[in-house]
């Protein structure tokens, strides 16, 4: 299997409810170094993974909608702790979906994976991975 990662961060604020969070039911913020990872197992035509600056495009179009914003007042959150695990998947979702609409070019519908890893600390992250376009609908 071949592997094409790009990276950038994202800042947000969030809060989270339960006490198993302690302190951080308070509203607090977080800076996310955000990987992504391609996968699949043949090349394209032109010995690539995907075109990297397209990839790294695409991540910094779908972490924008996060960006400096209280994750507590976005609707499509509303009733979910936005835990740095429940962000990858969220991620995945929004790359997949770019794959999907070609943003990343018409060979990216090759890959065969996406691997999301959100680092919350330099001692923490979380990730997330699954398959994307046929292979995520066969599964």
């Amino acid at each position: 299997m071949f592997t094409l990662g790009v990276r950038d961060h994202v800042m947000i604020a969030h809060s989270f409810r339960g006490e198993i969070f302690g302190p951080a039911q308070r509203l607090h913020g977080a800076t996310y170094v955000v990987d992504v990872e391609f996968r699949r197992r043949a090349l394209d035509d032109d010995g690539l993974v995907v075109d990297i600056g397209l990839a790294h495009q695409a991540l910094k179009a779908a972490l924008e909608p996060l960006a400096y914003r209280n994750l507590d007042d976005l609707p499509e959150f509303a009733g979910q702790n936005t835990t740095t695990e429940f962000l990858a998947r969220h991620i995945h979702g929004r790359m997949a979906a770019a794959i999907d609409a070609g943003d990343l070019g018409a060979s990216a519908a090759g890959i065969d994976a996406i691997r999301i890893v959100l680092h919350e600390s330099h001692v923490a992250w979380a990730a997330y991975e699954g398959p994307v376009g046929n292979a995520a609908r066969a599964g």
